[in-house]
This record gives structure tokens, C-alpha cells and sequence, in this order.
């Protein structure tokens, strides 16, 4: 038996590694943790996966137009709380709470800009913004686009993303579908393009309406893009949905989708696709 016994080291397993807040992001797709500055440099786009993070409607803005060409529309356009929603928490302190939050108005950025010179109307919606829910002012503000759009004879580009029709507006919601429709038939009818990009995800109200009738609809890689929920519709019908489903790959598959596009990709891939859609004399 030895005289001395060899003392036990306690090593402290239970102590946490402490990260500053705010420097680092996991990667839901492979969990790779990667620094905020080279994810801004890379698009938001993960360097190991190709994972594609939301990106604000700002950071859309700041990707797609030239620098310093772009001029909102209706920046203070408000949403009101018309029905008095309350359910678990008011509309109205919820639309303060999502202002302060994300810097916006509501869901969803317009205006004229240039994309490679070219001039365009382009819209962006705010996943973060009540989930880019389509209310009176989201509807409002992408018809009014189009509609100024149709009048300058620009092509109009339209970056979706939502959760669908915002339900604290109830029908005054379900009614900007038929009423930004409208306003794309007649862009059409003056030979004017319209190209939908969809981004993950873009669901429901927004992609029965006009985020499926672009004259050319773009995805970006693996975003979610359907009507209900899968688990809504495996509830439903209670059947197994493949492999994929609701995927932008499989929409592309059986035709929903005219192209995927890296998001690196989605400034030349637009400008390209401008050059073809000219406008009809």
C-alpha cells in the first residue's frame, strides 16, 4: 500500500463555456458555429452546407439594387387594429413590439431601384416581422407598387416569404390576394414582366396569391413553399407525404418552379433573366 496516495483531480465538466452574445450563429442544418462577420460576408449563406439563413428585407434590398438607388414607398404606411383583435395578446401592442423589434412599419419593403442599371419595382417581405404576415398594409403597399410599376413600365420583382394572410385582420386580410392579383393581371395585360422570388418560407395567402404568378418563378435552394403546413395536410388526409415534400426541389420537379438559384447567384441570375423579358412595344 503506497505511503502517499496520488491525489484526484476534479475536473470542472459542469462549467459553461461563455460566448458573447451576439458574435456567433449555429447552423441548423449541420451545426457548424460560424462567426457573424464571415456569415454577412458569405450572404448569410452557410460555408459548410450551403444552409441559406433569413436575410432581412433590408439585407435583400442591400444584395439585389444598386447602391443608393433605391427609394422606398409608403415608409409610414400603418397598419390599424380595425377589429379590436385581442386573443392572448393585443394586435396593436404586438405590431409596437414587432416595430421596435425589426426597425419596419410592417412586413414588407417597396420601391423603384436599379438592378444593373436596369430599372426595376421590387418588393422584399420580413419573415421576422409577424412572421411576413400579409395584413391591409402588406397587401396595399405591394399593390401600389405594381401599380406604380405598370405606370413607369418598369418589370416588377416581388422577394417573398410569410407565414400567409395575417389573421388579426381577418377578411380585410384575405382580400389583398384578389386585390394584388388584380393589380399583376393588369402588368401583364400592358406586356410588363413580373418575376416571383420565393425564399423559405413562403406559404399560404401569399403563395395562393401573387407569389405563384410570376411570368418566371425563382426559389432559393430547400425553402419551404406550399399552401398548408405538411403536418396540416398528413393530418388531413392522413397519408404519408414523399420524400421532399413542399420542398423547392420537388415543386421544381413537378413544375411549380421554373428555377433554382443560389443566393450568390440571384443578382446576375436576375439581370440575365431582365434582358429576356423586355418589355412588349
Amino acid at each position: 500500500m503506497p505511503i502517499f496516495q496520488k491525489p484526484s483531480l476534479k475536473l470542472a465538466t459542469n462549467k459553461k463555456r461563455e460566448m458573447p452574445e451576439g458574435l456567433w450563429q449555429k447552423c441548423p442544418e449541420c451545426g457548424e458555429v460560424i462567426h457573424n462577420l464571415e456569415l454577412v460576408q458569405n450572404l448569410k449563406v452557410c460555408p459548410k452546407c450551403d444552409h441559406h439563413f433569413t436575410l432581412s428585407a433590408k439585407e435583400r434590398m442591400e444584395n439585389l439594387t444598386d447602391p443608393g438607388t433605391f427609394t422606398e414607398f409608403d415608409p409610414d404606411m400603418l397598419s390599424v387594429d380595425i377589429l379590436s383583435f385581442q386573443g392572448v395578446a393585443g394586435y396593436g401592442d404586438r405590431l409596437k413590439n414587432y416595430q421596435e423589434k425589426t426597425g419596419l412599419k410592417d412586413a414588407v419593403l417597396t420601391g423603384f431601384a436599379m438592378l444593373e442599371g436596369k430599372p426595376v419595382a421590387i418588393a422584399a417581405m420580413d419573415f421576422s416581422f409577424l412572421a411576413a404576415t400579409m395584413g391591409s398594409v402588406v397587401g396595399e403597399k405591394i399593390t401600389r407598387l405594381i401599380e406604380r410599376g405598370t405606370q413607369d413600365r418598369r418589370p416588377v420583382i416581388i422577394v417573398s416569404a410569410s407565414g400567409g394572410a395575417r389573421m388579426y385582420e381577418g377578411m380585410l386580410s384575405l382580400m389583398q390576394m384578389a386585390k394584388t392579383s388584380g393589380a399583376l393581371a393588369r402588368h401583364a395585360q400592358a406586356g410588363l414582366s413580373y418575376i416571383s422570388v420565393l425564399t423559405h418560407p413562403t406559404t399560404a395567402g401569399v403563395m395562393a396569391s401573387f407569389a405563384s404568378l410570376g411570368d418566371l418563378i425563382l426559389a432559393e435552394p430547400k425553402c419551404m413553399i406550399g399552401f398548408a403546413g405538411p403536418r396540416v395536410i398528413r393530418e388531413t388526409t392522413h397519408q404519408d407525404l414523399p420524400p421532399g415534400f413542399q420542398t423547392a426541389e420537388f415543386l421544381q420537379d413537378h413544375g411549380l418552379i421554373d428555377l433554382i438559384v443560389h443566393r450568390k447567384q440571384l443578382r446576375a441570375t436576375l439581370t440575365s433573366l431582365l434582358n429576356y423579358l423586355k418589355p412588349a412595344s
